[in-house]
C-alpha cells in the first residue's frame, strides 16, 4: 500500500515511457539478414560463392539423377523378344530412345553380341564405370563445400576475435565493453552462416548419394538380367 501511495505522488511527466523503451528494446533485438551477412565482412564472400556453388551442384544433379531414374517398365521384356527374334536393329533403337545409364549399358552389350561373354560382360562393365563417374560429377565438389564452408567460417571468427582483442589493447584504460561484445558479434557471423552452408550442402550431398545409389543398383539388375538373358539357350 505505502509504495502504491508512493508511486501516485511522484509526477507523471517524471516516469519514463515503458511503451518508448519496449518499442526501442525490441528495434534493438530485431535483426536484419543482410546487415547481418554484412557485419561478416570479407569473410561473407567466399561463403556467398561456396553457397552459389552447392545449389547450382544440387539443381543440376537433380534434374540429372531424376532423368537417369526413368526407364520403361516393359523394356527388358522387349529386348529378350527382340533378341529372341534376332531383330539386334531393333532392340538398339529400343535402348536408344530410353536414353538412360540401363539402357547406354545393355545396347552395348547387344553390340558386342557374337563375341565371348567375357568380352561382352568387360564392355558393359567399361561404359558402366563411366554411367556412374557421371552421375556422380560435382558430387565431390558439393562434399568439400560442406566440409569446408564451415571451416570457413571459423577462419572468419578467429580474424574477427584477434581484431577485437586487438582493438581492446590498443584502447588501454579506455576499454568498453561494448567494443568487445561487438567484435565477437561480428566475428560469430561467419561461424553461423559456415555452419548454415555446411549443413544444408551435407544434407544435399548425402540425398543425392543415394539417388545415385539407386540408380546404380537398377543398373546392375538390368545388366544381369541381360547377361542371364545371353546365356539363356534359345527357345
Amino acid at each position: 500500500m505505502n509504495f502504491l501511495l508512493l508511486l501516485q505522488s511522484i509526477p507523471a511527466d517524471t516516469l519514463p515511457d515503458l511503451s518508448a523503451l519496449a518499442e526501442g528494446v525490441e528495434s534493438s533485438q530485431r535483426m536484419n539478414f543482410f546487415d547481418m551477412a554484412l557485419k561478416g565482412g570479407w569473410v561473407m564472400i567466399p561463403l556467398l560463392l561456396l553457397s552459389l556453388v552447392a545449389v547450382y551442384i544440387f539443381i543440376e544433379r537433380s534434374i540429372a539423377l531424376n532423368k537417369a531414374s526413368k526407364e520403361n517398365p516393359n523394356f527388358m521384356e522387349r529386348i529378350k523378344d527382340y533378341i529372341y527374334d534376332g531383330n539386334i536393329d531393333s532392340a538398339i533403337k529400343l535402348c536408344k530412345q530410353a536414353d538412360n545409364p540401363a539402357s547406354r549399358m545393355i545396347e552395348k552389350g547387344i553390340s558386342r553380341i557374337g563375341r565371348p561373354m567375357h568380352d561382352v560382360q568387360v564392355a558393359i562393365e567399361n561404359l558402366g564405370n563411366l554411367e556412374v563417374a557421371n552421375l556422380e560429377k560435382g558430387l565431390s565438389l558439393l562434399a568439400a563445400v560442406s566440409g569446408g564452408a564451415p571451416m570457413i567460417g571459423f577462419l572468419g571468427t578467429v580474424l574477427g576475435m584477434v581484431k577485437a582483442f586487438y582493438d581492446m589493447a590498443s584502447a588501454g584504460s579506455n576499454v568498453d565493453i561494448t567494443l568487445l561484445s561487438s567484435g565477437i558479434y561480428t566475428a560469430m557471423v561467419t561461424t553461423v552462416a559456415g555452419l548454415i552452408i555446411g549443413i544444408c550442402a551435407y544434407f544435399a550431398y548425402n540425398y543425392l548419394v543415394s539417388q545415385v545409389s539407386k540408380i546404380v543398383n537398377k543398373m546392375e539388375a538390368k545388366t544381369m538380367e541381360f547377361m542371364d538373358l545371353l546365356n539363356e539357350p534359345a527357345k
